[in-house]
């Protein structure tokens, strides 16, 4: 692939690993290694493997089709688009609600806002982010979208490695405690960490569609359809961004953290200080503004792009039930709609961000055996074109992927109910 070639089909890729390096790396990843070192290092690459296939199979099924996902989904009959809209409304208040909260308390640390009012001010600076991002989203679309991702991404990348790269200088590997005496990760509060941790990492399945929609855009938006190959290849580059700053961020608790005997902070007003204040402890006063912006980088990033993908998604889901072209006024019906839902959530617990989002992640989770089983059907069966089918390797990989989910979603009700 030339130059010129790479940089039409660049952006699907990238905006997905946007998505997802948020608040499943930056602060799950991160507790991970605080609280337990490089015990759970197994679950983010299980994760990652297990995943893999059904975010591939969103470009996959647009570059083969010139359609999303969400209107495959509308093949199955109109109950599987009723579904994929009742459960799309249902989780996505939650994930907007602890996105919008973790951004905006980084926010509100970046220029100090509490520290000046001298209360909490994230609930007030969360309504300022959702805003600004909503109104980018409504004047730009998929165009600002674009370009406010590259930026912030570069910006998340040179943070993210300077601050592992000050880690690693400060802190040997070796001098990591292990996990704590009896940690055991499929019991007690271990095994629903666990299953929290797993359900943002590196996103959500029931995120795919998104993919699909993003892939069309980019298409839209350029001109410019790449062959399959290169639309893979353009995601598997996203994808390994992903990973690579899942284990920096992984390593920044294990080093900085768990190494010094430092636990995250809970509250939404010290949250956001309290992870930059912990890192800067240990690394020094210069690295604060390096710290600081990645992590709003990261946060930002996130709350744009989720915002775009599940507004486009009510937009593709009700076109898909009606059989008709989508229409943009249905997006931003329900950009803003999303966005006041998620506020309302901030406003109604301002203080337990934990809590919040431990429950969007256990709540991603437990419906990405289902999304998984959808998303496999639909490049595998007859209709699909032959060319564009998935290899017995990829095939291989989805199977036991699912079996992987459906395995720890099981164990997690039995855990739940008993």
């Amino acid at each position: 692939m030339n130059v010129r070639r790479l940089m039409l089909t660049l952006g699907p890729g990238i905006l997905f690993a946007s998505t997802a390096i948020g608040t499943s790396h930056l602060v799950q990843a991160t507790r991970a290694g605080a609280d337990y070192g490089f015990a759970l290092l197994w679950a983010i690459l299980a994760a990652h493997v297990a995943k893999y296939p059904f975010f591939e199979f969103g470009t996959r099924y647009a570059n083969a089709t010139g359609t999303s996902l969400i209107q495959g989904y509308r093949t199955f009959g109109r109950w599987a688009s009723w579904i994929y809209l009742v459960l799309t409304a249902f989780t996505c208040l939650f994930v907007m609600g602890g996105v919008g909260i973790v951004t905006a308390a980084f926010l509100d640390n970046l220029f100090g806002v509490s520290a000046a009012w001298g209360m909490n001010a994230t609930p007030h600076v969360a309504v300022i982010t959702m805003a600004g991002c909503v109104a980018v989203l409504m004047l730009g679309r998929y165009a600002a979208l674009h370009t406010i991702i590259k930026a912030i991404s570069i910006v998340l990348l040179v943070g993210t490695v300077g601050a592992t790269i000050g880690a690693l200088f400060h802190t040997p590997l070796s001098a990591v405690p292990p996990a704590p005496i009896g940690f055991d990760p499929w019991t007690g509060v271990e095994f629903t960490f666990l299953i929290a941790l797993l359900g943002w990492m590196p996103s959500a399945v029931d995120l795919s569609p998104w993919i699909s929609i993003w892939t069309l855009e980019r298409y839209k938006q350029t001109g410019f359809t790449p062959t399959l190959r290169s639309a893979v290849r353009e995601f598997n580059l996203g994808y390994a961004f992903c990973f690579f700053l899942a284990l920096c961020f992984l390593l920044l608790g294990a080093l900085l953290l768990r190494t010094n005997e430092l636990a995250l902070p809970s509250g939404t007003a010290s949250f956001a200080a309290g992870i930059v204040g912990l890192y800067t402890d240990v690394l020094g006063s210069w690295s604060a503004p390096l710290v600081g912006s990645a992590a709003f980088a990261a946060m930002l990033g996130t709350c744009v792009a989720c915002l775009d993908g599940f507004s486009r998604s009510f937009g593709h889901g009700i076109a898909a039930l009606r059989n008709a072209p989508v229409r943009s006024y249905h997006e931003q019906i329900s950009l803003v709609v999303i966005a006041i839902g998620a506020l309302m959530l901030i406003i109604g617990f301002p203080e337990d961000i934990r809590t919040l989002l431990d429950f969007g992640n256990i709540l991603s989770f437990c419906v990405a055996p289902p999304s998984a089983l959808a998303i496999f059907i639909l490049v595998t069966r007859s209709s699909f074109p032959r060319e564009a089918r998935p290899n017995i390797g990829l095939k291989v990989t989805a199977v036991l992927g699912f079996l992987f989910l459906s395995g720890l979603t099981t164990l997690y009700m039995l855990h739940v109910s008993s």
